[in-house]
């Protein structure tokens, strides 16, 4: 990668949370059609594609749902549209959740407390569970949607709820965006504001109150399988090694160390990275797990 991209992905990233802080102001006059219309043709999309069916009932060979939750400024149909197709065609019943909306801002969602964004992640657990009537779901999440679930299940009792978690890219201890996020402290007042504005950004950061009580006493729950799919070239959860987990029921996964020509970076590999997405499969079903290959994006 070159060394101007490094650089401006996560100046990138930080405009676009800012433009996400000054929608509802330019956005307000087109409440309807932004929440109304959109969304439901975004739902409708979904639901065509085979997901987000409330009729699937899961198979013996895929016994628990598979609930989707997108990144932080993503939503349930644009995070998961390769990936959800690629795992309803492979017999999964899938669902994609939205959490973390903010009052006036559409389709940019994971901007709220993120405790309180696992608070909507465990009504919507129990909404698939009652529909499909399955024990469990296993979880499937990219970037804070891989890292929110663990306080669902460490806090509000989703353990008990869920299979597996499957991380892509997660922000398990942090997004540092590249080392950009530690320059906050030499600018008085920008904390302050990211967490008034968006405080499912500030919760992210290092060091954060939340993740301070997320991670503390240990990174897992008791029977939970966890497996965190992390690239190398990942710009926003850096230093990337941060993605890991450490303890019992943990598989942590490099994408490099499956196909070293794999150059997705923190986006691509949950959008379209056909190798990861194999990998996702391999940790749902690992009983009939594959070896994951530079081929794997061919399958």
């Amino acid at each position: 990668m070159l060394p101007w991209k490094r650089v401006f992905r996560p100046f990138a990233a930080l405009l676009l949370a800012a433009a996400a802080v000054a929608v509802p102001a330019v956005s307000a006059a087109h409440a309807d059609s932004a929440t109304g219309t959109t969304v439901e043709t975004a739902a409708v999309t979904a639901s065509a594609s085979g997901w987000n069916d409330y009729r699937c009932k899961p198979s013996a060979a895929h016994p628990r749902p598979v609930v989707l939750v997108h990144g932080t400024l993503g939503n349930s149909v644009d995070n998961w549209l390769a990936l959800a197709p690629y795992l309803t065609v492979r017999g999964y019943c899938v669902f994609s959740v939205d959490y973390g909306q903010l009052p006036g801002v559409p389709l940019f969602h994971g901007l709220g407390p993120v405790d309180a964004s696992a608070g909507q992640l465990s009504a919507f657990v129990d909404k698939v569970l009652a529909a499909t009537g399955a024990p469990q779901v296993d979880l499937v999440g990219h970037s804070q949607g891989g890292m929110m679930p663990r306080y669902y299940l460490k806090f509000l009792g989703g353990a008990a709820k869920v299979g597996a978690l499957v991380g892509i890219a997660p922000d398990n201890h942090g997004a540092t965006l590249s080392g950009l996020a530690n320059l906050l402290p030499y600018f008085p007042g920008a904390e302050d504001l990211i967490t008034a504005a968006t405080p499912g950004l500030a919760d992210q950061l290092p060091g954060s109150a939340f993740l301070t009580k997320l991670n503390a006493g240990g990174d897992t729950v008791p029977g939970v399988r966890y497996t965190v799919i992390a690239t190398q070239y990942d710009e926003v959860a850096t230093p990337w090694r941060s993605q890991y987990l450490s303890g019992s029921g943990v598989r942590n996964v490099l994408l490099q160390d499956l196909c070293p020509l794999d150059l997705s970076e923190h986006v691509a590999i949950a959008l379209f990275d056909r190798i990861a997405f194999h990998e996702v499969a391999n940790a749902l079903d690992p009983a009939h797990a594959t070896a994951t290959t530079c081929a794997s994006a061919l399958s």
